[in-house]
């Protein structure tokens, strides 16, 4: 089948991989004119750790990954008020833990699918499903059919609005907003270390990163927003209000922030739908039940939801109306569980107030001890999801594909 993906991230790339181990026809399309750079530093593991092996990512990811080493909280003054061996989260996944930067993470997984048609600065605008195809028109004015399309286009998703309806029917926002930019050649540095200063409802954090960079992340409470801003300078303009009395190093990175690399700023949200699938279309990743970008798990999940939807139009051989209703079955409880965990955490970055902060600490600090490490963040790090065999399946049907 020939199947259009709409957007080149994380899912799209991993489900055009292996929908063409199936023996599909994948074509990528992405709306930015290259491969997204820059982003957040993710922590990768559970089943999205044990896909990318799968899929020989290994140990190609691991020359860009960090191994990071501390998590450390600091006053105003800069006096360190909490500090987290992150090794231990090695110990609670039996060291099938890392953290990459998601530009990284996505180019890798983009390489792995080299050969396959990719059509750059082009996207799905619209959609019309004639029940035994898809007809679609792509923002260059050209029109194609398809058997099938996904949207893998994220958040805010262009396929989703066109055969669902408009994102706020399914957008639940979690009371908190994101930023996150790079500095080139910021100091101080602290190598392999999560350094982050916390009042009541925000949160300022950085990370060293290769090649003098630093990753700078901001979140925080709603209350703070009277309008949400409509563009990058409003947005900035925000940015220095909420936090122009944060101290610590925060007046140098805010002073800093017109020169800053790969800007971003969005609501903390979360999608939730009842159907992720209609006719001949199907969303995946973000697109169908973001957990929210604090889940710290989204990536693993996008990869889990391409790896299940591509298995499952592989076991009901090509037939969509059989392989999307088990693509969903599969999923959905565990997803919802996810997304409920998330909104337990996203507290954890931005407390409401100073007892909250006081008690975080505290827990922060009593996870450092290793008898106690497995008791308190244990149930972070469990799966409690299974991966179905299906490339076992496809390589009695598709033995020139078992070198992978």
């Amino acid at each position: 089948m020939k199947i259009a993906i709409n957007g080149c991230g994380i899912g799209g790339p991993t489900l055009a991989w292996w929908l063409r181990r199936y023996g599909h026809e994948p074509v990528l399309l992405e709306k930015s004119p290259c491969l997204r750079k820059g982003g957040h530093v993710i922590d990768f593991w559970g089943t999205g750790y044990e896909i990318a092996q799968k899929m020989g990512l290994f140990p190609h990811l691991l020359d860009d990954a960090y191994i990071m080493e501390r998590m450390r909280s600091v006053t105003a003054s800069g006096r360190t008020t909490s500090s987290l061996d992150v090794r231990r989260f090695q110990e609670l996944t039996q060291g099938r833990y890392l953290s990459i930067a998601r530009s990284d993470l996505s180019r890798h997984i983009y390489q792995a699918c080299e050969g396959m048609e990719t059509r750059f600065g082009t996207s799905i605008v619209g959609i019309k499903d004639e029940g035994d195809k898809v007809h679609v028109q792509l923002s260059d004015d050209s029109q194609e059919d398809f058997d099938l399309v996904v949207g893998a286009d994220g958040l805010h998703s262009k396929v989703r609005a066109l055969t669902f309806g408009p994102q706020s029917d399914f957008e639940h926002h979690t009371g908190f907003y994101v930023a996150a930019f790079d500095l080139q050649g910021y100091q101080p540095r602290d190598e392999l270390t999560y350094v982050s200063h916390t009042v009541p409802g925000r949160q300022i954090s950085r990370v060293a990163l290769r090649d003098d960079h630093t990753l700078i992340l901001l979140v925080f409470s709603k209350r703070f927003v009277s309008r949400e801003p409509e563009n990058e300078a409003a947005q900035k303009s925000l940015l220095r209000q909420v936090y122009d009395d944060m101290g610590w190093e925060t007046g140098a990175i805010l002073a800093r922030m017109d020169h800053a690399e790969n800007f971003y700023f969005d609501r903390v949200s979360q999608i939730r739908m009842p159907e992720w699938t209609k006719g001949r279309v199907a969303l995946l990743g973000d697109a169908a039940a973001c957990a929210s970008l604090l889940a710290g798990e989204g990536t693993g999940l996008a990869m889990t939801e391409a790896y299940i939807l591509a298995g499952e139009l592989q076991r009901a051989a090509g037939d969509h109306r059989i392989a999307f209703p088990a693509y969903q079955a599969r999923l959905q409880d565990y997803l919802v569980r996810r997304q409920d965990q998330a909104l337990k955490f996203a507290g954890f970055f931005a407390p409401k107030n100073w007892f909250s902060l006081f008690v975080r600490d505290v827990m922060t600090n009593a996870a450092s001890i290793a008898f106690l490490s497995k008791l308190l963040l244990g149930s972070s790090f469990s799966t409690d999801f299974e991966l179905p065999a299906y490339h076992d399946e496809s390589s009695e049907l598709h033995p020139e594909m078992k070198s992978t």
